[in-house]
């Protein structure tokens, strides 16, 4: 029977030493419940990180809207003791236009001096003025309505814009019926208004009127009053000149008043003024002026003017 080699312990040789022990493997340590639950919450961030960030802005927004609605006071209900107040208020410190004022600004842009001349009586070249009357621009590029008792012994005509520029103008209609002629000048101011024309259907004697034109070439000029009458007939002193259904008022006309517009407080144009009733000889207003009705002036050129 073979028997195990026996090896002796002798300390003389390196091969019988015993093996140096080897250092056992250290036990892992356990991973802490908290670190763990971190490590979850990390990747549950991560996953929803773009919804809870939209989800963080809103309540953001709702709470920023809250505070302000809870720093900023009630609006205020205004009652009609407030707005009247306010009104009596307004009236007291401001200077408010009255109506004929602002009827004279909405139309004075479209208010013309018609000039008529004639050569001077020395054959000189020098046009001299030997008529002055008024127009009114209805048509912006240039077309004018005046009476025709203005224009018609003039040589030359010139019309004198707003803006103080001045054009040669022609005569292109007539209409002796209501004493009108139309104008058309030769140059234009680049910003010329043409006048706004209302009806005078709904016109009544007491309805405020204004008289805007070059009394005796002085203006533009504005007188104020109220309709008259209607569908009123003038003969002229002569006897030669019948007008009929005239819009009397009683807004100051004198001489260079005639070819102008009578204009309603809102600025629109219902007649154009074409004559004064004087029982004396004297050429002055003693409160009676007419004006043809602007339905009859806007057929002169050939248009409606609604």
């Amino acid at each position: 029977m073979r028997r195990p080699s026996l090896y002796s312990r002798s300390s003389g040789s390196r091969a019988t030493r015993d093996p140096e022990p080897v250092a056992q493997a250290q036990p892992a340590r356990p991973t802490p419940p908290s670190s763990g639950k971190r490590n979850r919450l990390r990747t549950l961030f991560k996953r929803f990180e773009r919804p809870l960030l939209v989800v963080l802005g809103g309540l953001v927004a709702v709470g920023l809207v809250v505070t302000h609605a809870m720093l900023t006071p009630n609006a205020r209900v205004f009652t009609q003791r407030d707005i009247d107040q306010a009104v009596l208020h307004t009236l007291a410190t401001k200077t408010i236009p009255s109506p004929e004022a602002r009827a004279f600004e909405n139309v004075r842009r479209s208010v013309v001096r018609v000039r008529g001349m004639a050569l001077g009586k020395d054959g000189g070249d020098t046009p001299v003025e030997e008529a002055v009357g008024s127009g009114v621009v209805i048509v912006d590029s240039g077309v004018i309505l005046t009476n025709l008792h203005v224009v018609s012994q003039a040589k030359i005509l010139r019309v004198v814009f707003f803006d103080g520029s001045e054009s040669d103008a022609v005569v292109i209609g007539t209409q002796p019926e209501n004493d009108l002629a139309v104008l058309r000048a030769k140059t234009i101011p680049d910003d010329l208004p043409a006048a706004t024309l209302r009806s005078t259907g709904d016109l009544t004697p007491g309805d405020h009127v204004v008289a805007v034109g070059f009394p005796f070439g002085i203006g533009p000029s504005v007188s104020a009053g109220v309709i008259s009458g209607l569908r009123r007939e003038f003969r002229s002193t002569e006897g030669k000149r019948v007008l009929t259904n005239l819009i009397q008022f009683d807004a100051a006309a004198n001489p260079g008043s005639s070819g102008g517009p009578l204009v309603t407080t809102d600025g629109e144009v219902v007649g154009i003024v074409t004559a004064i009733l004087n029982p004396t000889a004297e050429r002055f207003f003693v409160g009676i002026g007419f004006a043809v009705p602007i339905e009859n002036a806007a057929s002169g050129v050939g248009i409606h003017p609604f």
